[in-house]
């Protein structure tokens, strides 16, 4: 007998090829490991407690951290069926100036408007609070399955370890109203329990995040519990932007399916063409400057532009400097028009940005995608570099179409900017809450800008007297003696008021009267 003539034999009795699993089966196995499909689809409402904290990243002193914190109380009602989130939090942080548990705005969305309440009266919110309860709605611990479930480009990628463990990998796009939001899903291999929701998203409205361009945000779950009913529900959630810790949230109590009251979520029909219009709203389209505060000539050639984050213009035989690059993009659009009109025939030939705070330097990448040379503390170097590189694909800027190679003046000492009466002197000011700042001397002028060290307190006076101790100690150092100072958040004022303030801080003199 030929063995040859066994092989049809042994190949038509091999057993079929087993089909790929779809990219259903593992969320499947995953709503079974959290109680069941139906359980998931039947869930009606969500009553939250928690305790947790952000990172203050855009406040905190390096952008290498450590990171400024602000603690969180909160309790959150999600009305699953009708699509509401009402969140309530109380906030204390001593690093910017909440020593004692504080009420917070309470934040609603309903029917697609976002609302926020402030001492009982309920105004619109923003873009960027509807985004945020709407993810919550979709892409929650609860949610995040059927979600995927539902996406017309449900995918499965290559598994990928995650936390040291096997993961299956789900790919899908989340319709957000008109905007498609890319999503990936990580699944334990072992448990098959979601532990990870990352999502590709732009925040054009918000304006920490707004000038990061495109930000990858990871909510990670974690401590795994059974609660009543059957459901397996994470009592911790972290999350990440661009690898960076954001917030964690440590849940107290989760309760399911609560009464809810109607009240809890009702706002004003008057309210939905308001939350439209701000919803319209992004830091490009802000207008410049602040209707209640006009332009203010400081000196001839030098003028203040106030607004939420102020800039000045500084006119010199050859051209303009900036002082300050704020907000985005559009922002420093609308500056540099002012600049044209107000110096017609005078170049942009300069701008200073004189900190590291993400609001300071977002209208940074204007600047450079028109060639406008950058001036900048050598410390900031990395983090303005960070900027300029960071893509911007989902809301494209103008130096994400011209990718142009940015022209950054380093200062690390005392650095002249052009001549004449509104000649510019720089020097970096080493402080401890300084350590990231320039501030600029027109010696001409006798006129100091104290970057961000200068600001009034609510109720006058001024917040924060170190701040003032630090730049009159580096004013002292390097011989500068001013009559008037100006800064980022406050208009020019006598610098006898610095002098005063810091006296009075540090129990050498009688209390300042209050402006």
């Amino acid at each position: 007998m030929r063995p040859v003539l066994l092989l049809p034999l042994l190949l038509s009795t091999a057993a079929p090829a087993a089909a790929p699993p779809t990219p259903r089966a593992p969320l499947e196995e995953a709503a079974r490991a959290m109680g069941g499909l139906e359980r998931l689809r039947a869930l009606r409402a969500l009553r939250l407690e928690g305790i947790g904290h952000r990172v203050l990243l855009e406040q905190s002193e390096r952008p290498e951290g450590p990171w400024a914190v602000m603690y969180e109380q909160r309790v959150e009602l999600r009305d699953l069926a009708q699509g509401r989130v009402r969140e309530e939090t109380e906030q204390r942080s001593g690093a910017v100036g909440l020593p004692a548990w504080t009420k917070g705005p309470v934040s609603i969305m309903a029917d697609g408007v976002a609302a926020m309440e402030r001492g009982g009266q309920r105004g619109p919110a923003g873009a960027t609070q509807l985004a945020e309860a709407q993810e919550r709605l979709a892409l929650s611990p609860e949610r995040v399955l059927l979600t995927a479930l539902d996406a017309k480009d449900l995918a499965k990628g290559a598994d990928e370890p995650l936390q040291g463990v096997p993961h299956h990998v789900l790919t899908f796009t989340w319709e957000r109203g008109t905007e498609k939001v890319p999503v990936r899903l990580y699944l334990n291999a072992n448990t098959h329990l979601p532990t990870a929701v990352e999502t590709l998203d732009a925040f054009p409205a918000d304006p920490f995040w707004s000038v990061w361009g495109d930000v990858r945000t990871r909510t990670l779950f974690s401590q795994w519990s059974l609660l009543p009913g059957g459901l397996l529900y994470p009592q911790q959630l972290d999350v990440e932007r661009n690898g960076v810790p954001s917030r964690s949230l440590s849940y107290t109590a989760v309760q399911v399916d609560p009464a809810l009251e109607a009240s809890a979520f009702a706002l004003a029909p008057e309210l939905r063409p308001a939350f439209e219009a701000r919803r319209a709203q992004t830091l490009d389209t802000m207008p410049l400057g602040n209707p209640r505060s006009p332009p203010a000539e400081l000196a001839p050639g030098v003028v203040q532009l106030p607004g939420a984050w102020n800039v000045a213009l500084v006119a010199q035989e050859d051209g303009v400097v900036v002082l300050e690059a704020p907000l985005a993009s559009g922002y420093s659009a609308k500056v540099l028009e002012e600049a044209a009109r107000r110096f017609p025939g005078k170049r942009v030939k300069a701008v200073v940005s004189t900190s590291d705070a993400w609001p300071h330097i977002g209208g940074l990448r204007e600047y450079v995608a028109r060639g406008v040379p950058v001036y900048l503390l050598d410390l900031n170097r990395s983090i303005v570099q960070r900027l300029l590189l960071a893509p911007h694909t989902r809301v494209p800027d103008a130096l994400q179409r011209t990718l142009r190679r940015a022209d950054l003046r380093i200062v690390s000492a005392k650095t002249s900017l052009g001549s004449g009466p509104n000649r510019l002197e720089l020097f970096p000011i080493r402080s401890e809450s300084g350590e990231r700042m320039l501030m600029a001397w027109l010696p001409g002028q006798r006129l100091l800008y104290g970057s961000d060290l200068v600001q009034r307190g609510p109720e006058g006076g001024f917040f924060a007297p170190q701040y003032l101790a630090e730049l009159s100690d580096a004013a002292a150092r390097e011989g500068v003696k001013p009559e008037r100072v100006f800064a980022m958040h406050t208009g020019a004022i006598p610098w006898t008021e610095v002098v005063a303030a810091v006296s009075q801080a540090r129990g050498e003199g009688k209390p300042l009267p209050s402006p």
